[in-house]
C-alpha cells in the first residue's frame, strides 16, 4: 500500500466534496477525511445512503457534513452551477474535490457495446467530472490550497479488451487531468489536480466485474486511503499533473 501516515488533524477546516460518498470507496472517502477534520460533502444520487454516510460521520465524532443529492446521469450543467453556488454560499470555499462516482457499464467487445450505455458510461464517468469541475473552479479559487483528485483504473493507463466504454472514460479522464493540470500549472494557481487509480478494491463494482473472484483476495477501501489523504493534505501541495497508484508502497506517482 501506499506509505503514508496521516497526522489526526491533517485536513482541519478543510472543506471537500466527494461524489459518489455513498457507497464503496466514496464512502470510505468521506468517513476517512471526516476522521481527520474535514468538513466533508456528501453527493450522490440514493439520499438514504448519503444519511446513513451522514449518520456515520456525526457518530464518530467529526465534523458536521453536508449532504447533496444529484444523480450524474442526468443532471445538466446548471445543476452543477447550482451545486457551486451553494457550496459558495455556505462555505464560501472549496478546498477539495473527489470525483469518485464512477459506472462499469457492459464487459463486451466494442462491435457489441450498446450506444446507449456507451452514452450512459461517458456522461457520468467523464462529462459529468468535466462540469461539476467547471462550475466548481471559481469556488475553488477562494481555498489558499486546493487539491481535485479524478479517479481512473489500470485499464485508462493500458487498453484492455472486452472494457469497452469504462476503459475509454478512464483514458479520458487522465486526459483532462493533464489538460486540466497544465492549465493551472503557474505560479499564481493553488489549485492542484491528479489521478489516482485505486488498484483491484473489495467494492460492488469489483465483484460486478470479476464475479468469480473471491472477495478477501482484495483490500478493502479503508485500506487503500493514506494515498486519498496525501492527495487531500498539504503534504502533496505542489503535486500536480500526476498519477498515482493507491496499492504502490512508493511515495512516487507513475511517470
Amino acid at each position: 500500500m501506499f506509505n503514508y501516515n496521516a497526522p489526526a488533524d491533517l485536513l482541519k477546516d478543510r472543506i471537500i466534496l466527494v461524489t459518489g460518498a455513498g457507497d464503496g470507496i466514496g464512502r470510505s472517502a468521506a468517513k476517512t477525511f471526516a476522521a481527520h477534520g474535514a468538513t466533508v460533502i456528501l453527493l450522490g444520487r440514493t439520499i438514504s445512503k448519503l444519511e446513513a454516510v451522514y449518520d456515520e460521520i456525526e457518530a464518530a465524532g467529526g465534523p458536521q457534513p453536508a449532504i447533496i443529492p444529484l444523480n450524474l446521469e442526468g443532471a445538466t450543467y446548471r445543476d452543477y452551477e447550482e451545486v457551486a453556488v451553494k457550496i459558495e454560499e455556505t462555505f464560501g470555499r472549496l478546498d477539495g474535490l473527489l470525483h469518485n462516482a464512477s459506472l462499469l457499464g457492459a464487459r463486451t467487445p466494442i462491435e457489441h457495446y450498446d450506444p446507449d450505455q456507451w452514452n450512459q458510461v461517458m456522461q457520468v464517468n467523464l462529462t459529468a467530472p468535466f462540469l461539476l469541475t467547471k462550475a466548481l473552479l471559481s469556488v475553488m479559487r477562494h481555498s489558499e490550497d486546493a487539491s481535485i483528485v479524478f479517479t481512473s483504473s489500470s485499464v485508462g493507463r493500458k487498453g484492455r479488451a472486452y472494457w469497452g466504454a469504462y476503459a475509454v472514460s478512464k483514458f479520458a479522464t487522465e486526459g483532462l487531468m493533464q489538460v486540466l493540470a497544465d492549465e493551472l500549472d503557474d505560479e499564481h494557481s493553488k489549485i492542484r489536480v491528479n489521478s489516482l487509480n485505486p488498484g483491484a478494491t473489495r467494492t460492488n463494482m469489483r465483484m460486478q466485474a470479476y464475479p468469480a473472484e473471491h472477495p478477501a483476495k482484495n483490500p478493502t477501501p479503508d485500506d487503500i486511503m493514506p494515498v486519498y489523504l496525501y492527495l487531500m493534505g498539504k503534504d502533496s501541495q505542489g503535486v500536480t499533473g500526476q498519477a498515482f497508484n493507491a496499492q504502490e508502497p512508493a511515495l512516487k506517482p507513475q511517470q
